[in-house]
């Protein structure tokens, strides 16, 4: 366990993995990218000014390199004036237009950039909170919580910069190459010779840093796992008296972390020396060659410095494209994660106040007829078996049965969290298929064993059961619920923040204010799974009188480990491995000597 968890955390806090671009990754990217359709002309003219912007850099080489031939009294170019103030005032106001269009490109790359990412969110997010619990069921919760913050981050990242500073770099490069050209076609191709060589080399040199600093990341994966293992485990590693063999089963890890670091520092010093000597040795064969050329007069100082320049734009943006390809890869394999979700079937659930109000009435009639089923992540382990019963509207049915025999499964279904393989679960009579997943949520209530509150405060929580609710109709339920008593002792009242999870209440005051939110949607049916099985005796008798208090008048299907809480149910309900084995009143059930109720009754009445 403590492995797997460690494993985890490594996982999020490595860089996002990167995806081949290819046609399918291409295409995918094009899907993301309808989102900018809204914002295509302020795109439009981020792309202009980008442009504009790498232009206005692409012209101070040359007006630099003329500035230093007018001091010698050379004019370099015809349309360029020779003297050495105007070609100052020259720079300054091309500066000033860089700056100028410069932010414009930013303003509207960044506005374009976070209205199209805040319409996916948008989108991930709704699409996620409406899929099926199957699919829940088969992720966790980190890795779905990375894909909403870590891998549309990276998105944002790469539409608001990399695509930009991409598209810039191309600009540079292809327009630094030709005025390299334009300047000295012997340097050019001086220069050129030099880059096959080193492109070559870094690829080769990459593949072996990439493999050890993977086996380096892994080998220190496995030494943080002895660390998490032993403080987690620490009462039994003092109680052996074993410190010193945790210490040392930890320096046998850390010995092999360094020897691998320090032979990808090997392999990374002997490349770094490599392209330091290839990178200023080319630096130098040019101003050589370049210097050579002066002396024979076929090029003036002020050209070379010109050519030096540009040569500095080509080198940085053919330098930056390896980071820029390695951030569109992982932008690649960000949206194939998130087009993931964006993919998923998910269930009819509309976000409209209009669409969401109850179309048809469930007046508490609800019956299972020959239901059979299995989760569908584990096909080939049936829960339920062609189970069948009927509550009546206002009835109070318990289902019982020992721990794995399918009670909570019956509480996902009727809230068709899943749907059956076979068989039919009806509400009045109408197949559940027939009522919209809003109009069955609407008008069923679940009130769990362990109740999960929101951080908010206890005002927020209860009113979680009905959005548009008045603050007296929330007081209302929390007083039927046994919870104003104990809200009202708090400095805060009603605007009280319960805390993660609302970890800074008691269990009982937890089940209380889930009751309130259960009084306040005012179900026609009613799911009680286990509601009081955890509680102490003071808190469960006034849990208890709270349930009576809900129960009044409505459909109540009680999921119950403690019989005595239930022997006033109208039915109950025993299962066992997904079957129904007896069904009656609790004075018609313990009659049955053989009867499975019987014998669970009386283990717990003897306990």
């Amino acid at each position: 366990m403590a492995r797997n968890t460690l494993n985890s955390g490594n996982q999020q806090a490595e860089e996002l993995p990167k995806a081949k671009i290819n046609k399918e990754s291409i295409r995918n990217i094009s899907e993301l990218l309808k989102y900018l359709k809204p914002y295509r002309l302020k795109f439009a003219f981020g792309i202009l000014f980008l442009f504009l912007s790498s232009l206005t850099g692409l012209a101070f080489p040359s007006l630099l390199g003329a500035m230093i031939d007018a001091a010698q009294g050379k004019q370099k170019l015809s349309f360029i004036p020779a003297d050495i103030h105007t070609i100052g005032w020259i720079c300054f106001t091309i500066l000033f237009l860089q700056s100028f269009v410069s932010f414009f490109r930013i303003r509207f790359f960044v506005e374009v950039a976070e209205k199209a990412l805040s319409d996916i969110r948008r989108d991930t997010y709704f699409r996620l909170i409406t899929l099926p619990m199957n699919f829940f069921a088969n992720r966790r919760v980190g890795e779905l919580n990375s894909r909403i913050s870590a891998d549309l981050s990276q998105i944002q990242d790469t539409l608001t910069t990399t695509l930009a500073e991409m598209f810039r770099q191309i600009v540079l490069l292809f327009g630094g190459v030709t005025l390299l050209f334009v300047v000295s076609h012997k340097l050019t191709l001086l220069n050129l010779a030099i880059l096959p060589v080193l492109v070559i080399s870094a690829v080769i040199f990459g593949r072996f840093i990439r493999k050890v600093s993977r086996q380096a990341q892994d080998q220190l994966a496995e030494s943080n796992t002895v660390v998490q293992e032993t403080l987690q485990g620490i009462a039994n590693v003092k109680a052996f008296v074993n410190e010193a063999y945790e210490a040392g089963r930890y320096e046998k890890n850390l010995k092999k972390v360094v020897n691998i670091a320090l032979k990808g520092a090997s392999y990374r010093g002997a490349f770094a020396s490599f392209i330091i000597f290839c990178l200023f040795g080319a630096i130098v064969g040019v101003i050589w060659y370049g210097s050579v050329l002066v002396a024979q007069g076929e090029l003036s100082v002020g050209s070379l410095t010109t050519f030096i320049l540009y040569a500095i734009f080509v080198g940085a943006a053919m330098g930056s494209f390896p980071e820029l390809y390695a951030n569109v890869q992982k932008a690649v394999g960000a949206s194939e994660r998130v087009l993931e979700i964006l993919h998923e079937e998910n269930e009819a659930i509309s976000i409209t106040e209009k669409e969401n109000a109850v179309q048809n009435k469930i007046f508490g009639n609800l019956s299972f007829h020959q239901v059979s089923f299995n989760y569908p992540s584990r096909p080939d382990m049936p829960v339920l078996h062609e189970v069948n019963f009927e509550a009546k509207a206002g009835q109070r049915v318990a289902i019982v049965g020992p721990s794995g025999a399918g009670k909570s499964t019956l509480a996902s279904l009727i809230l068709r969290f899943y749907d059956p393989q076979s068989g039919e679960i009806r509400f009045d009579g109408n197949a559940s298929a027939t009522y919209s997943l809003t109009d069955i949520r609407h008008q069923v209530a679940i009130v769990p064993q362990d109740v999960l509150l929101f951080g908010g405060s206890i005002l927020e929580n209860i009113a979680y059961g009905r959005l548009n609710a008045t603050q007296e109709e929330i007081i209302q339920a929390a007083k039927r619920a046994n919870a104003h008593e104990f809200i009202s002792s708090f400095p805060e009242g009603y605007e009280t923040l319960v805390g993660e999870r609302g970890v800074k209440l008691s269990g009982g005051q937890r089940q209380r204010i889930a009751i309130a939110r259960a009084l306040l949607k005012d179900p026609a049916i009613l799911i009680l799974d286990e509601a009081t099985s955890s509680l102490d005796s003071e808190s469960e008798r006034l849990v208890q009188e709270a349930l009576e208090e809900l129960m009044k008048n409505r459909t109540s299907i009680i999921i119950a480990h403690r019989l005595s809480t239930i022997r006033e149910a109208d039915r109950i309900v025993v299962l066992e491995k997904g079957k129904i084995v007896e069904s009656g009143t609790h004075e018609e059930l313990v009659k049955n000597e053989e009867g499975l109720y019987r014998y669970l009754s009386s283990l717990q009445f003897e306990s």
